[in-house]
């Protein structure tokens, strides 16, 4: 990239999101898991009043890390923690979740039928969706990355970089037709204790943030990771980020679009 990114902060839009990771049982082949979590398991979800959008991030089954490697960061994605998707769920208000009660019990009981880990992360008025490209543009392609803070670096020092800094040089490539990012509340096992599912999430494999990522189409998704932007910012995010876990997403289908739930998805 020939040019300096752009420093201007981006119009924005804050919600209320809460995002789920998943992974599909492995007692059946993957493809079973991923297509019942977009068929019956979808319907459930999508009924729940209340919600802004609901969408499934479906992500590419072969993962290892689309970050390039960065000395004291880690990059590669344990293949025995490697998520199969994520549900992210954004509400109309911060009250709307008790109108779901019904519809989420449901959601509970269905969850064993397709997976056999879940776990979920809240961003209460902590959900960014950026004005980064005219609606005209499509996305052809996306990436989802996850950080995590490094220990001993101060929350508020860890989300003062994301906003003021990162967003504003990742906005600024003029690659990407889609941003939206999350910064987490401290994550809560009690929050979706769905039964004879498995919440196991070690401190040390926590992550404070995510970044959604769209472009074009996959060259300039490939260009993007390749450039000498990311290559800087990897090493900016070093001494506050312990690991940047960068997955190729395979699919969004969005299931209930602005308060409005959809007669099929849509990707």
């Amino acid at each position: 990239m020939g040019t300096s990114p752009s420093t201007t902060q981006p119009r924005v839009k804050k919600y209320f999101t809460s995002s789920i990771r998943l992974w599909v049982r492995s007692d059946q082949p993957r493809h079973t898991g991923m297509d019942y979590w977009k068929g019956p398991h979808s319907g459930i979800i999508a009924a729940t009043p209340g919600l802004a959008e609901y969408r499934q991030i479906h992500l590419a089954e072969h993962n290892p890390g689309l970050l390039p490697a960065t000395a004291g960061m880690e990059t590669t994605i344990p293949g025995d923690r490697r998520i199969d998707g994520i549900a992210e769920v954004t509400f109309q208000s911060a009250l709307s979740p008790l109108r779901g009660r019904k519809q989420t019990a449901l959601a509970f009981k269905d969850e064993i039928n397709v997976f056999r880990r879940t776990l979920l992360y809240a961003a209460p008025n902590a959900s960014r969706w950026y004005d980064v490209a005219s609606p005209a543009k499509t996305v052809g392609s996306r990436a989802i990355v996850y950080l995590r803070r490094r220990r001993g670096v101060r929350p508020v020092e860890f989300r003062k970089f994301l906003q003021k800094e990162l967003i504003p040089a990742l906005a600024g490539t003029g690659l990407l037709t889609e941003l939206r990012t999350q910064s987490f509340m401290p994550w809560i096992e009690k929050m979706w204790d769905t039964p004879h599912v498995a919440h196991d999430n070690p401190s040390h494999e926590r992550f404070h943030a995510s970044v959604v990522l769209g472009f074009a189409d996959e060259a300039a998704r490939d260009a993007f990771f390749s450039s000498s932007t990311v290559e800087k910012l990897s090493h900016q995010l070093t001494p506050l980020a312990s690991a940047i876990h960068a997955y190729d997403v395979e699919a969004a289908l969005t299931f209930v679009r602005q308060g409005r739930t959809l007669p099929d998805y849509e990707e």
